[in-house]
């Protein structure tokens, strides 16, 4: 996880707010981010949803965690787990390649 998300606590996230194409509709914008999430996610066994203006983040054994801005999702996912959940880990990103059936970055 990047060091300055999680320096900013319970502050805005900067992901928060404009979506796509300059449009602010925050709840369709934190579904399709939780959307994108989850293919990494998924590579830790966990999942993510939008709910509530928060997110909440699942294991397979059902334990969760709910997480108030886009930029804690990871040390939440780390807490869960108990390893480290890096999204730019190389190894994560051929596995998430591989499953896209492609070659080229994502």
């Amino acid at each position: 996880m990047c060091g300055l998300c999680g320096t900013f606590g319970s502050a805005d996230h900067w992901t928060d707010g404009v979506g796509e194409a300059g449009t602010s509709f925050p709840a369709a914008e934190r579904r399709r981010r939780a959307g994108v999430a989850n293919e990494v996610l998924g590579l830790y066994g966990l999942k993510l949803m939008e709910w509530s203006n928060r997110f909440t983040l699942t294991g397979r054994t059902g334990k969760s965690a709910v997480v108030d801005q886009f930029g804690a999702i990871w040390a939440e996912a780390e807490k869960l787990t108990g390893r480290v959940c890096d999204p730019l880990d190389p190894a994560v990103i051929e596995a998430m390649e591989a499953r896209r059936g492609t070659g080229s970055p994502v």
